[in-house]
């Protein structure tokens, strides 16, 4: 279970890395769909207007290589699993608890502490500072409801994955 637990803190740690990396170094309007209505009609003539730079093509880089270590955290976790011999019932019991960790982390941590709380957004963004939409906490309960809805699945299909491995 120790295990379990500092997987589910890598990726949550991971998940702010990745936020923070495409904040800072590539804005684009993928970002931005996350974010509240008039906060994306803000940004939308700047993220029109970037080019693509060198700081650019790093976060690129970045978001890239975060997404590998998100998917080795998931191999370490079932490789792990099929090491200590734990069958398709613990496997999928550790990647749902790493799942429901990351989700609760994006929906308490992100959604509501750093988008309503703070200004970190505000602070990469200043023409975004007084959108209503930062104090909107729930503006993306349909795709988060989608996502916790299609987490007991996705974690069947990575324990069925590393059963057959075994």
């Amino acid at each position: 279970m120790g295990l379990t637990i500092l997987l589910t803190v890598i990726m949550m740690a991971l998940l702010f890395l990745m936020i923070w990396s495409a904040t800072l170094t590539l804005p684009y309007k993928g970002l931005a769909k996350n974010f509240p209505k008039d906060v994306q009609e803000r940004l939308e003539p700047r993220l029109n207007s970037l080019p693509m730079s060198a700081r650019r093509v790093v976060g690129w880089i970045a978001l890239i290589a975060i997404g590998l270590l998100m998917i080795g955290v998931f191999v370490w976790g079932g490789l792990d699993g099929i090491r200590r011999g734990y069958g398709f019932g613990r496997l999928f019991l550790r990647f749902l608890v790493i799942g429901t960790g990351v989700k609760a982390f994006d929906i308490i941590g992100l959604d509501f502490f750093l988008l309503t709380k703070t200004h970190f957004f505000q602070h990469y963004f200043p023409e975004t500072e007084g959108c209503a939409g930062w104090q909107d906490f729930g503006f993306n309960r349909r795709q988060q409801l989608a996502q916790i809805i299609m987490l007991p699945f996705f974690c069947l299909l990575t324990a069925w994955i590393f059963t057959l491995i075994a």
